[in-house]
């Protein structure tokens, strides 16, 4: 079981540096400082994000917020090798989770974030040649040091955390689920980490609906132009909320940078959504009649 406690709604980095919205160290102070203040005290990060830059500038934010360590919690992950140029010696993109790699990234990590410990450390995607000895041997060294408290996956399949958790506990898995990517919930992923005590975590919690014009969303949109009047919150927030009522008890993953939104995420926490209306959500996102 986990020995962390996280925020209902956590604050994704993925999109704070070069690879987006490349906030400077003063915007992302102030994200940290906004998004504590509306009690989302979670930041997930992975060392690759913006191409392995993204962690030392939140670090550096953080370091100058003055913020105590003891009021957020920081998860990082790591295992894909990109081709970048802090990583020169890539020259195709794969994965690696021999044991020494493993500790050399978590105390890159460390470093980087200005850090004596990550609250939750997560394998960022499986590879088809993980050792799940040489994995479990990292983990334990890791949780000996009081470097890692918690340890998870990400995009782990039922079997893949099966293998893995053959050799040491497995507490968390972050994987993409919302209400137009629901096949967690239909393949048996979410029952199965619910049968083992593995909180989810939700990437891209909001979909496809603001991204994509398609039958499935114009489907959507239309619907939730009607529920907005009646719950007199955002889409957004609609959407986080159709997440949270999962009996998983899924963390989602919001990526926004924008205050007013960031202002707004909790509401979803606070929102029991009616049961008729979760249904008629998942069934416009199928385009039929729930089974």
């Amino acid at each position: 079981m986990s020995k962390t406690v996280l925020s209902p709604i956590i604050s994704g980095t993925m999109n704070w540096g070069v690879w987006d919205k490349n906030l400077t160290t003063k915007e992302m102070e102030n994200m940290i400082q906004v998004s504590i203040e509306n009690k989302i005290t979670t930041f997930d990060h992975a060392d690759i994000y913006g191409s392995y830059t993204t962690e030392a500038d939140f670090g550096k934010a953080f370091h100058a917020s003055k913020i105590d360590r003891e009021k957020l919690q920081l998860i990082t992950k790591c295992g894909i090798q990109m081709i970048a140029d802090k990583r020169p010696e890539n020259k195709v993109k794969h994965y690696d989770y021999s044991k020494d790699y493993i500790i050399k990234s978590v105390e890159k990590s460390l470093k980087n974030l200005k850090t004596d410990y990550v609250d939750v450390f997560l394998l960022h995607r499986p590879s088809p040649l993980m050792q799940a000895d040489e994995i479990a041997e990292a983990v334990e060294k890791l949780k000996g040091e009081g470097k890692i408290i918690d340890f998870g996956l990400s995009n782990f399949t039922s079997s893949q955390t099966d293998l893995i958790r053959s050799k040491t506990e497995v507490s968390y898995n972050q994987v993409q689920f919302s209400a137009t990517h629901y096949e967690p919930m239909t393949d048996g992923s979410l029952d199965y980490m619910q049968t083992h005590g593995i909180r989810p975590l939700s990437w891209n919690p909001l979909g496809t609906v603001f991204r994509e014009d398609t039958k499935k969303t114009r489907r959507l949109k239309k619907l939730f132009s009607e529920l907005v009047e009646k719950y007199h919150l955002g889409s957004d927030t609609l959407l986080l909320a159709w997440i949270l009522k999962h009996p998983a008890k899924i963390i989602p993953i919001a990526g926004t940078v924008n205050i007013a939104r960031i202002q707004s995420l909790m509401k979803a926490v606070e929102l029991d959504m009616d049961t008729q209306d979760w249904f008629t959500i998942w069934t416009e996102s199928m385009g039929d009649d729930v089974p």
